[in-house]
């Protein structure tokens, strides 16, 4: 008589989420991101994939716990892609300020950004993470021509702002209101993701 699989937390694990996270960061760093899965992280760790789900949600999800992320910027991109696209680029972006901004979910995205200096396996776990989950859904919801290049350069810019207000603390762009950079660098970011002949 064959027996169904257990279903929910491994008898005998005090921790399975931890468990969980170690799996995922040791193979999100060996293997890179597209390459791993959930499922394949629930069959090493021993559980159900619907307890990875229930803890984690999507694979984007697990990839900011197994890396330490109070917020992941790919989730928040992602959701300031619903709404009016005339005013995506100013709801990205005070998005993104509003988290990097913040001392309790921009200390581990600084980390995250200088070990990914230092290490070549997490620079190009991030790398795929930035195009896949970030320049991709921009492009997919922009469409058009040259959409995959529009977004990249709203990405770039948007990055190239964020490390020069957030890690780089730049004077006077580190000191500005939010509102003031919303406001300044909304048109530009706009530009980006306007489709050219």
């Amino acid at each position: 008589m064959n027996k169904s699989p257990r279903r929910g937390r491994r008898a005998g694990s005090p921790d399975t989420k931890a468990q969980i996270l170690e799996v995922a960061r040791r193979r999100f760093l060996v293997e890179g991101y597209h390459a791993v899965t959930l499922r394949s992280i629930a069959t090493e760790a021993g559980v159900d994939l619907a307890l990875v789900s229930y803890h984690f949600g999507a694979k984007k999800g697990l990839f900011g716990a197994a890396l330490a992320l109070a917020a992941n910027p790919a989730e928040i991109l992602v959701r300031t892609l619903e709404g009016d696209p005339a005013t995506f680029p100013q709801r990205a972006l005070r998005a993104m300020l509003t988290v990097w901004d913040d001392p309790g979910t921009a200390a581990p995205l600084r980390a995250m950004l200088g070990g990914a200096a230092q290490d070549q396996a997490l620079s190009a776990l991030v790398k795929e993470v930035i195009e896949r989950e970030m320049i991709d859904k921009v492009a997919a919801r922009i469409g058009g021509p040259d959409a995959h290049r529009r977004a990249c350069d709203f990405c770039t810019m948007m990055a190239g702002l964020i490390i020069t207000r957030c890690v780089l603390r730049l004077e006077p762009i580190a000191s500005l209101p939010v509102d003031e950079i919303v406001r300044s660098y909304t048109p530009p970011l706009r530009y980006a993701l306007r489709a050219r002949r």
